[in-house]
């Protein structure tokens, strides 16, 4: 074990998570599932198919580790501890320790949203283990982030794609559970702000970026777990949980419409002929989830359409841990037939990151 964070802090800590605690029971819908899809099941054959995955690596000269690992190695952390699985865990985070020495060069550099978002892995490691080199590693991405803002505060990385309404705010959310420092979470707090501000639309759903007007599947998803992730832990006082309370309650009402007889929700969420598609599937799901515990969402409205959510994206995981329809990276771009015609993928892990965050939000 490393230092003890002071009385105080933990304190703190304790208390911002008491006030964003949900009912200790959970709904009916959350507790009884066919065989085979229970969270535990799932998560642990998704997490073991993630440890068997080689690091997922940019085409650089000087490789390095791209954000779609780092959110699912965050997501499997996440999952380990919260199922009991000490085994899990120990891996996980044994997956790390070449980073640490002769693999560094695989860190990304914090130059831009998809790679400072690798800072959430080494800040719930520390969280987790309490090693004070995983904590000096991780914060020093978010305080990276921060350096050189924009007149009006945000950090220089800010580009108005809705992706990266969990890439900047998830990192800064981790660094404040890690040192309980509230500076993280008014970073988050006023960028998330910002976004909501400038890309949501009147029918409660986010344009990719200003200039290109489709309600991109996974792109929404990536703006329900950034608010979700920031809410669990943003305090009931603080001046911005209103506004990002209004936008999510917004948004979840929009896609409550939206959602398939199926459970799933599709490529293109307001295009009933778009396929249906995981990744963003399993996003939405996390996001429901997360506030019908802690008493967002109506339950009567929302536990059967996140129990839908959960067992729709179940059915297309492969025995092996894949799972199938996921769209590939995908640009931005102001035509309909770019979005339609994306690739699906089996075993990519944008798709395997949100079952993840989801089995970990059962399991809370």
């Amino acid at each position: 074990m490393g230092k003890r964070f002071p009385r105080v802090l933990t304190f703190l800590l304790a208390f911002s998570a008491a006030l964003n605690a949900g009912s200790s029971s959970p709904p009916k819908e959350f507790r009884k599932w066919p065989a085979g899809a229970s969270p535990q099941e799932i998560g642990k054959r998704v997490t073991e198919r993630f440890l068997a995955t080689p690091h997922l690596l940019s085409q650089d000269s000087q490789p390095f580790i791209t954000y779609p690992e780092s959110v699912t190695w965050y997501g499997a952390l996440t999952f380990a501890q919260l199922s009991g699985n000490k085994d899990l865990s120990a891996r996980l985070i044994q997956r790390f320790q070449p980073l640490l020495n002769q693999d560094a060069k695989m860190v990304p550099r914090p130059t831009h949203v998809d790679l400072t978002v690798f800072g959430v892995v080494p800040l719930e490691i520390y969280i987790q283990t309490k090693e004070q080199v995983y904590l000096d590693l991780g914060r020093k991405l978010a305080d990276e982030q921060w350096n050189n803002p924009t007149p009006e505060g945000l950090t220089n990385q800010t580009r108005f794609w809705i992706d990266d309404m969990y890439m900047i705010t998830a990192v800064e959310v981790q660094a404040y559970r890690a040192t309980g420092d509230s500076k993280y979470l008014d970073h988050a707090a006023l960028e998330m702000s910002a976004y909501l501000d400038k890309l949501q639309q009147p029918n409660g759903l986010f344009y990719h970026a200003p200039d290109a007007p489709f309600f991109w599947g996974r792109g929404n998803g990536w703006v329900a777990a950034g608010m979700t992730e920031l809410l669990r832990w943003l305090p009931a006082n603080h001046p911005r949980r209103a506004r990002i309370m209004e936008g999510y309650r917004k948004m979840m009402a929009a896609l409550l419409k939206y959602q398939g007889s199926d459970g799933m929700w599709r490529q293109l969420i307001d295009y009933p002929e778009a396929w249906p598609e995981t990744s963003s599937t399993g996003m939405f799901t996390f996001a429901m989830v997360t506030g019908v515990k802690n008493g967002w969402l109506d339950s009567k409205a929302y536990a059967s359409a996140a129990r839908k959510g959960w067992l729709g994206l179940v059915s297309y995981i492969e025995p092996n841990g894949d799972i199938r329809e996921v769209c590939e990276g995908t640009g931005k771009n102001n035509n309909l037939q770019y979005y339609l015609a994306r690739k699906r993928n089996t075993g990519d892990l944008h798709g395997e990151a949100p079952i993840l965050w989801s089995a970990s939000a059962l399991l809370r």
